[in-house]
């Protein structure tokens, strides 16, 4: 059997002055950007496994940024794709989190302190995405004061209103509803509200006559369940390769984790739940 020859099918084999896969993609500065700190093998899937989830987490951006957009326009059937899209983001980061705990506590102890002081606690496009969601807290942003730009870019997000507060909007006006100005607040995390969630509950007494805030209420607890997850396994994780050291970054580690799942983002989407 003769090899397969691509070009004796019209394939295009000479890139020499036009732009080819590797170009189109960057790939060349994206493959070097792997810098090891150590001659630690397992080093390599650290990295990776890190710089794969933030690119990731810019998809997410860029979807969670435009549905918002569309949702003030009113424009609801691409926000319901890309909110879909987004959950599936975090259903591709959660499956990582399996890469990742092929590393044992000893292959990590090996290049550990290489680290420094480096955390995913300082990730800037994960505080961004919890703040476009509205888990918002000023105090994270201290982190970020080093690099201007970033805690310039964090604290514009903290003056609009987050993507909950956008279909709390949607909600309102739908049902005739002036929601309290603190369900509002800009700058801090977003609280269950009594009136908001009898609220969403009128929407799920009654699907056919307000379908599209129900599909919107579902693709919201899609995204909040997928990420939850991700967090979860990312508590599993951090706690089968260090246990409950104290993080890189300064954190109490997995008790830090810990914490962090009991947040809620869209709660009364959740606490309704119980009164249907």
């Amino acid at each position: 059997m003769l090899a397969y020859d691509p070009e004796k099918e019209g394939a295009k084999m000479s890139f020499a002055k036009d732009m080819s896969y590797i170009d189109y993609l960057s790939l060349d500065p994206i493959l070097g950007s792997q810098k090891m700190q150590s001659n630690a093998h397992d080093e390599m899937l650290f990295i990776i496994q890190h710089q794969t989830s933030e690119l990731w987490m810019r998809l997410a951006l860029h979807e969670l940024s435009t549905a918002r957009d569309k949702l003030i326009q009113g424009d609801y059937p691409p926000v319901f794709k890309m909110l879909t899209r987004v959950a599936r983001i975090f259903e591709q980061l959660n499956n990582a989190w399996d890469v990742l705990r092929t590393m044992t506590p000893s292959e990590y102890t090996e290049f550990r302190d290489d680290l420094g002081a480096s955390s995913g606690f300082q990730s800037h496009q994960y505080r961004l995405i919890e703040f476009i969601l509205g888990n918002r807290n000023r105090a994270m942003m201290k982190v970020h004061e080093h690099r201007g730009e970033l805690h310039h870019m964090l604290g514009q997000e903290l003056t609009k209103k987050s993507l909950y507060h956008v279909a709390l909007d949607c909600l309102g006006q739908e049902l005739g509803q002036t929601f309290p100005k603190d369900v509002y607040r800009l700058d801090q995390p977003h609280q269950a509200n009594a009136q908001v969630m009898d609220a969403w509950t009128q929407v799920y007494r009654d699907p056919s006559a307000y379908w599209t805030l129900y599909e919107l209420a579902e693709k919201l607890v899609d995204l909040e369940d997928y990420f939850r997850r991700w967090r979860f396994n990312h508590v599993t994780t951090v706690e089968r390769i260090i246990g409950f050291k104290r993080g890189t970054g300064g954190t109490s580690g997995v008790k830090y984790l810990r914490k962090m799942l009991e947040v809620e983002l869209f709660p009364e989407l959740w606490n309704m739940r119980g009164q249907l």
